[in-house]
Order: C-alpha cells, then structure tokens, then sequence
C-alpha cells in the first residue's frame, strides 16, 4: 500500500493556533459508515449521537511541561532542554539546544534548587542528563524531582502551533493525570465537565486507560510503501476497573467509542487480554492501516490528522480511505480547523 494514498493539501490557514472557547463549541463532523453520510455539527451535538449503555474509553495521560530552561553553571550560557524520557529515576534523555555546549560532565542551573549534569553524549543533539535537587539529598526522590520540573517546566506546544498559549491547561484535558506525554490525546480536549455530565445522565459511561503520547506522533510515515514503517512505541496501562467495564460492554452488546486514535491503540492492543483480573501495562507498536480488523472499537471520536501520518492512516483503517479522503476534502471546503486544536470527527 502506497504511503502517496494518505496524502493531501491543506491550506495553511486551517491549522488551528488556538482553542475555542467553549471546548465544546468546535465543529463536529459526523461520519455514518452504514450509509456514507456526512453531517455537520456542533460538537455539543455528541450527545445527540451516545445511546444508553455506551462506554466512552479516554486517556487520562497528561501532557509533561517538558521544555526546560536553564544556563550553564560555568558560563551562564543559556540551555534550553526538551525531555523526551526518563530512562531511570532522575536520569533523563532530552534533546539539547545549542547541544554542542554541552559535554559530559557539563552542569545546568535551573530554577527552584534544581540542576543537572550531563552524563552521555548522543546523536542528533540528545543528551542524558541526571537532574538532582541542591537543597537536601532527601529531596532528590523521583516524585520530588518531576514535581520541580512540572512546575517550572513549559508544556511543548506541536511544532506547527506558532501562536503562544495563554493558558497551558487548553493543552490538557479536564481529567488528564499521570504527567508523562510529550502531546495531549486531542479529541478529548472538546470535552467539558457539562457535556461529560449529560452523558452520564444519558445513561453512558466513562472509563479511562493511559498512554502516555510521543513525540513520534507528529512525523509523517517516510517509507514508500506503508506496510514498511516502523511505528513508534508508546507505554500504556490499563486498570481493573476499565477491564471490567470493557467486558461488561461486549458481554452486553454496547458499544465501545473510543475518545481519540491513543485511546483505540491501547484497546486494540489488549483486545486479546481483557479477561484478565488484573491491571495491565506495557508498551505498544501496534499500527493500525488499512486491512486491520477492529476487535473491541465500535465508534471512533478524533481530531483531523497531519498528510501522511499513522494517524490518517489508524482512521482509514476505521472508516475506509476513500471516504476519509472524500471527508477530509469537505473538511477542506467547509473550512473545518484542523489538527491540535482543530475540530473534531465523529465516525459510527
């Protein structure tokens, strides 16, 4: 399958740089896959489309103010770090700027008693940085550390937003916990804590699995032929209680709505596990494309995706290219705002 199939143009003006205001008051744009129909709304109208008994699954990851800004101690030249991951407690891989001022054993200020010293040299401008707290050995636990960093630390907006945010919870969903993603799982941005209410009112339900969102997410799929792309892995954790709520729906003949295409790679990824009575956890490089049988989503909620991506291509796969296609082009021509802080698409 030719990668050139999950291309098209997008007018630079419909990328979104900042969210509405209500988050429920972007677009929806509602796909019925029956019947090949299209309709346009307003994405408070998804309640019009929940039907009683319907478990909506949401990542409840939170986006990590990953961007750090300090000086080196010996020069007070300015370093800013993007974190990528935590490879051990307090040890960190980040991508460094201007990297070549930083060597092994090079040492960085920041705010709040914190600093950190460089470790290893890595290609492409990553480093492996131990961060320490310069108040007090009790201090420097893991939890104490990251809670520095989340408070003096910059969420990173994706590189096609130019326009600053004027507040960083707009990149956070309402229920977002677990501070580890390098970008929000988008479509459940739109939710509100009154939209959520009426669901539940409806006789809905609300169940929440974890995956923690890469930087990957953003890069297009460079292989020629899609089949030879190497997706990127993404860790994920999934509770009892989700379990229980998952198997209860299918023994029950409800559907499952998956709230954005992070939310569908952790339930297709333990498709096969959900009799456990236990938690899971783990890592995922499942890549979902055209030909894949869905096992547990019956109803997909998702923002509109960058050309090229394992996203578009995770949503072809659910609705079908052609008609992806033909409603990214109406999309297009009826000016829906796409990406991020885009409008959003409804497919049943």
């Amino acid at each position: 399958m030719k990668t050139c199939l999950f291309d098209y143009k997008l007018p630079e003006n419909l990328i979104a740089q900042k969210p509405v205001e209500p988050r429920d008051s972007s677009r929806l744009m509602v796909l019925d896959r029956q019947n090949n129909s299209v309709e346009h709304k307003r994405f408070s109208a998804l309640i019009d489309y929940i039907k009683p008994g319907d478990l909506l699954v949401v990542n409840d990851t939170r986006v990590l103010p990953a961007r750090l800004y300090g000086k080196k101690t010996d020069t007070g030249a300015k370093i800013e770090l993007l974190l990528l991951k935590e490879v051990k407690n307090n040890l960190w891989e980040v991508l460094a700027k201007p990297a070549k001022r930083l060597k092994i054993g090079s040492q960085i200020e920041f705010e709040e008693g914190l600093s950190g010293i460089v470790e290893q040299v890595l290609e492409d401008g990553r480093r492996l940085i131990r961060f320490i707290l310069n108040i007090g050995a009790y201090c420097n636990t893991p939890l104490t550390v990251k809670k520095i960093i989340e408070e003096i630390g910059e969420v990173p907006l994706p590189p096609y937003i130019k326009t600053p945010l004027d507040d960083s919870e707009r990149y956070q969903t309402i229920y977002s916990k677990n501070a580890n993603s390098k970008a929000a799982p988008t479509a459940g941005l739109h939710l509100t804590d009154t939209l959520m209410k009426s669901i539940l009112k409806k006789g809905a339900f609300f169940t929440s699995v974890t995956l923690h969102v890469g930087l990957d997410t953003f890069r297009p799929v460079t292989a020629v032929e899609v089949e030879k792309h190497k997706i990127h892995s993404e860790g994920y954790a999934v509770p009892k209680l989700t379990l229980e709520r998952i198997r209860q729906a299918k023994n029950t003949g409800n559907r499952i709505i998956a709230v954005g295409t992070t939310s569908v790679r952790v339930l297709e990824t333990i498709s096969c596990q959900i009799d456990s009575r236990k938690s899971l956890s783990g890592s995922t490089k499942l890549f979902i494309y055209p030909g894949y049988k869905f096992k547990l989503v019956d109803v997909l909620l998702t923002n509109f995706h960058l050309p090229r991506s394992s996203l578009l291509m995770l949503v072809s796969a659910f609705a079908g290219t052609q008609f992806v296609k033909e409603a990214y082009s109406q999309a297009i021509k009826e000016k829906y705002r796409f990406f991020s802080f885009g409008d959003a698409m409804l497919i049943k």
